[in-house]
C-alpha cells in the first residue's frame, strides 16, 4: 500500500513540475539582423596575382557566349522582362544603378563561367558600399563582386566568396582600373522528393590564377539577412546584379559559359 501511495505521490510531483515548465515564459529569439551573418575574421591572406596586360582571352569553340563586346542580346531586365538597357560602350557594358539586375535569356543547369569585370579607376565608398555587385548562379547563389583592394570589410563578404556563407581561401583584386578575372565552376544540385538536396550545388571560384574556393559545398539560397535556404528548381539564368550603393558602376567584358 505504501508502495502505491508512493508512486502516486511522484506521478503527481511530476505533473506538477511539468505544468510549472509548461507556464513558464522564455525569452523570445533576438531578431536577425545583418550583423548576425557577417563574419571579420580570419581576413584572406591577400595574394598579388600575376601580370595582366589588360587583354581578354578568347572563348573555346564549344562556348556559349554571352558578351563578345557588342550587344547585350543574350541578355533581359530581371525587373521588366524586357530587353537588357545597362550600358554598352567601347567593348564592354557597365552596370546601370537605375535599372535594376540583368538575366541571360536562357537557363543552365552545370557549367563553367568566364567573366571579366573592373572596379573604376576613380572608385569612392567604402566596404560594402564600394564596385559593389554579384553573379548569381541559376539565379539564386551569390558569388560576390567587390572591390576587396585595400578595402576592409567582413570576410564572407568580400569578392570571391559565395556570400555570407564561406570566406575566400585569398584576397587576389587587382587595383582600381584593372580587369579581374573569375573562372567559375558549378555543379547544380538534385533534390529530394521532400524539397530537401539530395546533392548540394558545389562552386570553384578562380580570380586571377588563384584558387578562392574549391569545390565549395553550397549551403542553399544567398540571403542578406538570416540563414541560407533550399528552395527546390531546375535549370535558371546568370544574374548579374545592380547593387543600390553610391559608389561609381563597375563594367564587364568577354563572358563565355560552357555547358557541363
Amino acid at each position: 500500500m505504501k508502495k502505491v501511495i508512493l508512486s502516486l505521490l511522484t506521478i503527481a510531483i511530476a505533473t506538477t513540475v511539468s505544468a510549472q515548465e509548461q507556464k513558464k515564459e522564455y525569452p523570445k529569439p533576438e531578431k536577425m539582423n545583418p550583423g548576425m551573418t557577417e563574419f571579420w575574421t580570419p581576413q584572406p591572406k591577400i595574394v598579388t596575382p600575376g601580370d595582366s596586360d589588360n587583354k581578354f582571352c578568347t572563348a573555346p569553340s564549344d562556348a556559349i557566349v554571352l558578351f563578345d563586346g557588342s550587344n547585350l542580346n543574350a541578355w533581359k531586365s530581371n525587373r521588366s522582362g524586357g530587353e537588357a538597357d545597362w550600358t554598352v560602350h567601347d567593348g564592354v557594358f557597365t552596370v546601370d544603378k537605375t535599372k535594376g539586375d540583368i538575366i541571360t535569356k536562357q537557363s543552365f543547369g552545370s557549367f563553367q563561367l568566364h567573366i571579366e569585370w573592373c572596379v573604376p579607376e576613380n572608385i569612392t565608398g567604402t566596404g560594402q558600399a564600394r564596385g559593389n555587385s554579384g553573379v548569381f548562379l541559376q539565379n539564386k547563389y551569390e558569388i560576390q563582386i567587390l572591390d576587396s583592394y585595400n578595402n576592409e570589410t567582413y570576410s564572407n563578404g568580400q569578392a570571391g566568396s559565395v556570400y555570407k556563407q564561406v570566406i575566400p581561401k585569398a584576397n587576389a583584386m587587382r587595383k582600381p582600373g584593372e580587369w579581374n578575372v573569375y573562372d567559375i565552376i558549378y555543379n547544380a544540385p538534385v533534390f529530394n522528393a521532400d524539397s530537401t538536396y539530395k546533392v548540394h550545388p558545389t562552386v570553384t571560384v578562380i580570380q586571377n590564377g588563384v584558387v578562392l574556393l574549391n569545390h565549395f559545398v553550397i549551403q542553399g539560397t544567398t540571403e542578406y539577412i538570416g540563414h541560407p535556404r533550399v528552395i527546390p528548381h531546375g535549370d535558371g539564368p546568370i544574374r548579374l546584379q545592380m547593387h543600390g550603393d553610391k559608389s561609381e558602376p563597375i563594367s564587364f567584358r568577354n563572358i563565355w559559359l560552357r555547358e557541363l
